[in-house]
């Protein structure tokens, strides 16, 4: 081993190490693992940042705005209006719901599916009388599903392409993914539709059809005590019973800074008095407004009398790479910049010991905020959240969502057949959206996801070393002298679970732009096709389904679905293994080695 391999490899375990633990942002990770190989030798300085020209980037982004321009023009409202019924079924709404989910994850982004379909299922659920969790952890595992069939459906498929054309000569098109892709897919979500929803543990669908709690969340929250409030004089103990008439806990009592729980029971209530409650959105509303109590921001002051243009409850889902993410809301000056206030967090039943203000946000937590009901889709963007629940946060241009359709089709037309690149093609449809006034172009930047774009970037340089220092010829290697003397098909299947046991941990595109130099490298040594190793790296690095924290869409539904940590690999790991066993075939019957 070189000491270029050596100084590589070390690299890539400490940028592997870093994204596992979680604590600092993936993006800012391989940002620094890049400027180290620069600084190393490793990358040459002219070479640093080629990654972000690179047409896999460029991809990525266009998707991402293009999959605005769709929602804008109500193209996904119109699907799920038209098929979405809170009366059916549990199983057949997860069929309707799985089969959506996976059609559109085919054709944009599958976090921007998930984004989109996520609101329709928990209100639907809601309608329903029924606990999201029985629903959310299917939709998700669709959505990742539906974007194995298309290039454009996942950033490991557009990954894997480019890196096809750099070593083959030539990229896979549009549509070379759908045959392995689609059996895959539709097995999946087969599964997920009729078994894997009943092995998620009971704690997920309990459901009391008697309790008036049946929102996603329940918060915990602040509220103040005004001067002459008619609970002034009042002992906590009075009001609990007031309280559980309304479907709030009364958790305690803070007094000058100082929580009192057991002992707060006797304690007189006072002016300035902050009462902490646990609830859901509306109850707390409805006991705030009942007793005249107030929401509080950092200075104490009523938020709910600061504007007079009217107020909105935002409930928000808090992503890995949301601008709040590991933050309170007074480091990011939440109040200050936008006069948003978090009046209640949700964070799967755990106990939040400090002031809402100083709490830092974690990945899966709902957010409960007031704001100006104007300020609601700025605050959203802003803070890279996404909304519970449909809150109609911009204005749905019901008369263009065939013309963007339109648009959009001709693109992946043309780009099937060859008539432009797609890059060219998406980004055609961006212009056309803007001139139509589908899609405002202020809009354009914020739907770019750009901690992926520094991601993607950053690892691009970082895999052409590997591969130049023959790095990725020797794992290649080792891999094969591990397995010597079994057949290729069975190296396959190997690469295909090595790549999956990863994506469960790292970023799907991290491990795509690692294990599909591999495979190629693998297929040269054994003199067989490359192009079926790289389809089991493609869907692999796509399939993460056994945590949290392997793929966005899986810690999107964290928080709202009140799953645990544990909860995924009950239904992921059948999953996964019933993923192996349809792709193989179908990889060695579409691509032969």
């Amino acid at each position: 081993m070189t000491l270029d391999q050596i100084l590589l490899f070390s690299i890539f375990a400490l940028l592997f190490g870093f994204m596992i633990w979680g604590r600092i942002r993936f993006d800012l990770v391989a940002f620094s693992a890049l400027l180290c190989a620069v600084l190393l030798g490793l990358v040459p300085a002219q070479e640093a940042f080629s990654g972000f020209g690179h047409h896999a980037t460029i991809i990525v982004a266009l998707v991402l705005v293009v999959s605005s321009g769709l929602v804008h023009a109500g193209a996904v409202q119109l699907i799920t209006q038209t098929l979405i019924d809170n009366g059916r079924s549990v199983q057949s709404h997860i069929v309707m719901m799985s089969g959506i989910g996976a059609t559109l994850s085919g054709f944009i982004n599958n976090v921007a599916a998930l984004a989109l379909l996520m609101p329709v299922d928990v209100e639907t659920a809601r309608k329903a009388k029924r606990a999201p969790g029985l629903t959310l952890m299917p939709l998700s595992y669709a959505t990742i599903l539906g974007g194995m069939v298309t290039l454009i459906g996942t950033p490991p498929n557009i990954i894997i392409a480019s890196i096809r054309e750099e070593e083959l000569g030539e990229s896979f098109a549009m549509f070379d993914f759908a045959p392995v892709g689609a059996l895959t897919a539709l097995a999946g979500v087969a599964f997920v539709a009729l078994i894997g929803w009943r092995l998620m543990p009971a704690r997920v669908a309990k459901h009391d059809i008697s309790a008036k709690l049946r929102d996603t969340s329940v918060y915990v929250a602040e509220l103040s005590v005004p001067e002459d409030n008619p609970v002034i004089g009042m002992t906590v103990k009075e009001l609990y019973d007031e309280a559980d008439s309304e479907d709030v806990d009364i958790l305690g009592l803070m007094r000058n800074g100082k929580r009192r729980f057991g002992s707060a029971r006797d304690t007189s209530v006072k002016a300035g008095d902050i009462l902490l409650l646990e609830a859901t959105a509306e109850a707390l509303e409805d006991f705030r407004s009942e007793h005249k109590l107030d929401y509080t921001d950092a200075d104490q002051t009523d938020a709910t009398k600061e504007n007079t243009d009217g107020l909105e409850l935002l409930e928000l889902v808090v992503p890995r790479d949301a601008r709040i993410a590991g933050k309170t809301a007074q480091v990011i000056g939440l109040h200050w910049r936008y006069r948003t206030y978090v009046v209640g967090i949700s964070r799967q039943g755990r106990q939040i010991r400090h002031h809402l203000r100083r709490v830092k946000v974690e990945p899966g937590d709902i957010l409960l905020l007031l704001t100006a009901k104007d300020n609601a889709r700025t605050v959203t963007d802003w803070l890279g959240c996404l909304p519970l629940a449909e809150r109609g946060l911009f204005v749905i241009q019901r008369e263009k969502v065939w013309m963007a359709i339109g648009f959009f089709a001709a693109a992946v037309f043309a780009a099937t057949f060859g008539i432009v690149s797609l890059p060219i093609g998406l980004g055609c449809v961006v212009v056309a959206y803007v001139l139509a006034g589908i899609l405002p172009a202020g809009d354009i930047y914020h739907k770019i996801e750009w901690p992926v774009v520094v991601l993607l970037g950053s690892l691009i340089p970082l895999g052409t070393a590997l591969k130049d220092t023959g790095g990725t010829e020797l794992m290649a290697s080792q891999l094969l002298a591990v397995s010597e003397g079994i057949p290729a098909w069975a190296m396959l299947t190997a690469l295909m679970v090595v790549t999956m046991m990863l994506s469960d941990v790292l970023n799907n595109t991290a491990t795509s732009i690692v294990a599909a130099p591999v495979g190629i490298e693998m297929a040269r040594a054994l003199d067989v096709s490359p192009d079926p190793f790289l389809m089991a790296v493609a869907v692999a690095a796509s399939c993460a389904f056994l945590t949290p924290i392997g793929h966005k869409n899986n810690t999107l539904i964290m928080g709202a679905g009140g799953y645990q940590f544990g909860d995924y690999w009950r239904m992921g790991l059948p999953l996964e293994m019933l993923v192996v066993s349809v792709s193989i075939p179908a990889i060695l019957v579409f691509w032969p080695l």
